[in-house]
């Protein structure tokens, strides 16, 4: 193993994702499906498998049953072992009640014992709802050249995007200085990933005096690491250069599936050495009749072509009728594209079926247009 550290990496997995509207009516966001055959949490699950991070654990929370019967007891990420291994830990009742998780931080707060048990030198913080791949291993050599009680991956963001994200402004020795959180005028563009390393024991009293405080948010972005910084503990940032995509939107979403066709991007689902694991389905394969014109697409297990799918990805049991044409488009299981509809730059949500002869979107289209069972939103 490469980890001779013992880390505890901790999955917050628990968010609504109310900006991506339908697609979580039903599922926590982590869970939505991503890729033709992935759900999002299963690439920091991977990351944290082909670190070696032995011990893990899910914190959920929102519309979870989908969640965690995915999850299972983690065998598609190796996790199911004697010594070490995946635990969901959901909220829970005390002598004093039963709540919800208040905050980023009041979800670690709350399961202290669990890591108590575990008895880290570190602990990783992770976000569930994102796609990117990342080796923890050169965040955790990063952390301890220098000398950090906290450090923080970052990675720089479009600008017109940097106001959604934690901005971090930092020293010429990548030093942070200053925290901004979600700033209507960031001084820069280098985003928190939502990332964060941290000495346990640093991390366990900085939960405990944050529980203490009535008017904290619990929040990491918000408390946490701003009451760190103003007590001096050293926290630098580590800066990520490959793929990261936070798939917050419908249109994030639907670019970040689109971008899998690219050949140049750069995440590689089919890098042989650092696999994206995820739970097997066991369906059969996909057929394309001798009629269907398929270009640039991702076509999962169990669907039907008998039409024609251009820069598209579909997902598993998904049909196209004949005469049928879809483009740039994100298809969910089980979705149908009936005789002669054409379909441009949508996301159709699972089961949902596009009518014969019916028309969404056009070519030259800069909308994304979000298919349900509540109609169509356009973004």
């Amino acid at each position: 193993m490469r980890n001779r550290n013992k880390i505890a990496a901790m999955l917050l997995a628990g968010g609504q994702g109310s900006r991506l509207k339908a697609m979580t009516k039903d599922v926590a966001k982590p869970a939505v499906p991503f890729g033709g055959k992935y759900r999002i949490i299963d690439f920091a699950l991977s990351n944290s498998t082909n670190s070696d991070i032995r011990d893990i654990g899910i914190l959920t929370q929102y519309k979870p049953f989908l969640l965690n019967e995915h999850i299972g007891i983690g065998s598609s990420w190796d996790y199911n072992r004697n010594y070490g291994g995946l635990s969901i830990l959901s909220p829970y009742s005390t002598e004093s009640g039963g709540r919800w998780y208040e905050g980023t931080a009041n979800a670690i707060y709350e399961n202290i014992d669990y890591l108590d048990r575990i008895g880290p030198e570190y602990v990783l913080i992770l976000s569930g709802d994102h796609i990117y791949k990342m080796d923890y291993n050169e965040l955790l050599k990063y952390h301890k050249q220098k000398g950090a009680d906290v450090t923080i991956a970052v990675m720089e963001v479009p600008w017109d995007e940097a106001s959604r994200f934690g901005i971090v402004n930092v020293d010429e020795d990548d030093k942070i200085v200053e925290f901004d959180e979600k700033p209507e005028n960031p001084k820069n563009n280098m985003a928190s990933m939502g990332i964060y390393m941290f000495n346990w024991p640093t991390l366990r009293a900085a939960l405990i005096k944050d529980n203490a405080i009535e008017d904290s948010k619990h929040d990491f972005g918000m408390n946490v690491l701003p009451d760190l910084l103003n007590n001096n503990n050293p926290m630098y940032v580590w800066k990520f250069d490959g793929y990261w995509k936070d798939v917050g939107t419908v249109r994030s979403y639907w670019e970040a599936n689109l971008d899998l066709l690219d050949p140049n991007n750069t995440l590689d689902i089919y890098d042989k050495n650092w696999r994206i694991y995820t739970r097997s389905r066991n369906l059969p394969p996909h057929y394309i009749s001798e009629n269907a014109k398929v270009k640039s697409a991702l076509v999962n297990e169990a669907c039907e072509i008998y039409g024609n799918v251009t820069n598209s990805v579909l997902f598993s049991g998904v049909i196209i009728e004949e005469g049928a044409s879809v483009y740039n488009s994100v298809l969910l299981p089980n979705s149908v594209v009936k005789k002669n509809a054409i379909v441009y730059n949508s996301v159709v949500l699972d089961g949902i079926i596009i009518e014969e002869d019916e028309s969404i979107g056009k070519e030259d289209d800069d909308k994304v247009y979000l298919i349900s069972d509540e109609g169509i939103n356009i973004e």
